[in-house]
């Protein structure tokens, strides 16, 4: 078997395009959104209830798929759920009115949150921790690239065809990679194009019959009762609903508050994902720069890299105050950059601080905490913005990740326990 150079970023990169079509079915219907409405006859506070759907079932969803993938491995778990995004996106075109949204939107959020768990699992087993950081950063440029790529796939759909042709055309491009996936994944310790040399740098013991579920599952009530998890999950609940916010409700912010058409918004909108694109980027390599250069341990360059971002989110504040869309747009882009540079170091802690065997499970409780928040902070949205616009929930976004910050350093103490739980599994392999 010809050995692959590198191969731990060729599976992250099929990974990062998994994450591309999840967002892609995930932004379809932001950007879809005016067409949608209009044609279904469906009001703001309804719009609010479908996509609150989605942040419901996406926290409950994430533990549910992120114990999956650390009970029957990534490559089925990222199969299953993979073809069932897809075909869910594709009944999108099938509905009728907003409660068939509603359904759907709930399905798509139980299973696209697959991929913050299983991605992490990913980067646990295929990255030495100094490079895990920057792996996180690598498959989450799939949520930038996703979003980037909705709104002119989707716009060309709906000009060319029809709303309903876009899901179907987003719900194919699904489809294709989950068989990619099945032809060229494997664990890394019975993946043959990967090298001794290799398998030695990432600490992989070479055994191919062993099973996933030959070690212990993780026990979910240990996870909760410590510190470490919740000093992760509760800046997650300030930081995610930033996201949520340029996926979901920034189209419509631009078409109902600036006054953009479906063409100015296929222009404008993706801008804020590409300055994502380079937050994503920035993150784990500059925490891993802190520790090079200035020896300062991995998890606290992460909370100092965290800070530093959650200090530039506070220009998203004037979002909604400044007069000119094109400054607006630009601090919208600030807020992706800011958000995805401090989003990718405390998602990528749960590899730092717990066994890589938990990491799924981890990373999936952490999400149901932060879509909590995520989902009260939209519902509160999708009330009050008719009402009394968007500027308060923009100055809301800026200040919160400040909070998010001290309670990462307040309640995150670092320790050994992720290191030794990595050396027991390798030595039980």
């Amino acid at each position: 078997m010809i050995k692959v150079r590198g191969l731990r970023w060729w599976m992250i990169g099929l990974l990062t395009l998994g994450t591309i079509t999840n967002y892609l079915a995930r932004s379809s219907l932001s950007v879809a959104a005016p067409t949608v409405l209009q044609h279904l006859h469906i009001s703001t506070h309804e719009y609010g209830w479908i996509t609150g759907a989605f942040l419901v079932m996406y926290p409950i969803g994430a533990p549910l798929t992120g114990y999956l993938m650390d009970r029957i491995g990534l490559r089925m778990g990222f199969l299953l759920c993979g073809v069932a995004w897809s075909f869910i996106c594709m009944a999108h075109g099938f509905v009728q009115g907003w409660v068939g949204l509603f359904v759907l939107r709930g399905l798509l959020g139980l299973v696209e949150a697959s991929f913050i768990p299983g991605g992490m699992r990913a980067a646990a087993y295929w990255f030495p921790p100094h490079e895990r950081g920057t792996a996180a950063g690598v498959f989450n440029l799939g949520t930038s690239t996703g979003a980037i790529l909705a709104p002119p796939l989707i716009a060309w759909s709906i000009l060319h065809y029809s709303w309903q042709t876009a899901f179907m055309i987003v719900g194919c491009i699904g489809l294709v990679w989950a068989l990619l996936w099945l032809a060229l994944y494997r664990h890394p310790n019975r993946h043959k194009a990967l090298s001794q040399a290799e398998a030695a740098y990432i600490g992989v013991t070479r055994e191919p019959g062993r099973s996933m579920a030959d070690g212990p599952a993780p026990k979910v009530l240990e996870i909760l009762r410590q510190r470490n998890f919740w000093g992760i999950a509760l800046p997650r609940s300030f930081a995610d609903p930033v996201w949520s916010t340029l996926v979901y409700w920034m189209p419509l912010y631009l078409y109902q508050a600036r006054g953009f058409d479906l063409k100015a918004i296929a222009l404008t909108a993706w801008l804020p994902f590409v300055a994502a694109d380079l937050g994503c980027m920035v993150g784990g390599p500059l925490s891993a720069w802190l520790k090079r250069r200035f020896d300062i341990p991995i998890v606290n360059g992460k909370r100092m890299v965290f800070t530093m971002a959650a200090v530039l989110m506070i220009g998203m504040t004037g979002v909604g105050l400044v007069s000119n869309p094109a400054m607006a747009v630009a601090l919208l882009c600030l807020g992706g950059f800011a958000h995805q540079t401090l989003s990718i170091t405390v998602i990528s802690m749960s590899a730092d601080l717990f066994p890589r065997r938990e990491v799924g499970t981890v990373t999936g409780l952490a999400s149901l905490v932060a879509g909590i928040g995520n989902f009260c902070f939209t519902m509160t949205m999708g009330w009050f913005v008719s009402r009394i616009g968007y500027t308060p929930f923009f100055v809301a976004l800026g200040l919160g990740d400040l909070i998010g910050a001290t309670l990462l350093w307040t309640l995150v103490r670092p320790s050994n326990t992720a290191a030794s739980g990595a050396a027991c599994e390798e030595a039980r392999a």
